[in-house]
């Protein structure tokens, strides 16, 4: 992702209640909506929520097997494709990542704020969403999905570099 960091940063990844809760209301969601959690989106849905960061595609891939073996990459591809879908993950294209979604269902507009120097990134509700909804309908267009990407520093790196 961004440069390594020199510096302390408190947050970690999600406890394992804290992903298994979000793996339990994601199923459910699903099931309510006539869809079916299988067992790849499962295990694909949770290395997102337990690596509580961005992962990029072969890491997932690398990772699937619970016994060390690496998925088939069209497995996790396609597990990756539903869930995006569904509103459950988001493709960061500027850094080439999957992240889990933090913030909403299928029709949210998600906007992530990256950090260039350790590569956090935190999800927030698209501020412009309205508006583009509104000039899209305007010329026509029927918008699906919207990511915004803002890069930056996060409040660790920025405070690190302003004491360095």
């Amino acid at each position: 992702m961004g440069d390594t960091c020199c510096h302390h940063h408190d947050d970690g990844p999600p406890s394992a209640e804290a992903v298994s809760g979000a793996l339990a209301a994601a199923d459910a969601r699903l099931t309510s909506e006539g869809e079916r959690m299988t067992p790849a989106r499962l295990r694909v849905l949770e290395l997102l929520l337990a690596a509580g960061e961005p992962v990029k595609a072969y890491d997932l891939i690398a990772r699937f097997g619970e016994d060390g073996q690496p998925a088939k990459p069209p497995t996790v591809y396609r597990a990756l494709e539903f869930l995006e879908r569904k509103g459950l993950a988001h493709r960061i294209a500027s850094i080439s990542a999957y992240v889990a979604c933090t913030e909403g269902g299928p029709a949210h507009a998600a906007a992530f704020l990256i950090c260039d120097c350790c590569g956090a990134t935190a999800e927030v509700n698209a501020p412009l969403a309205g508006a583009l909804d509104r000039a899209a309908q305007v010329a026509g267009y029927d918008i699906v999905r919207t990511t915004v990407e803002a890069h930056g520093r996060c409040p660790a790196c920025r405070d690190a570099a302003e004491a360095a």
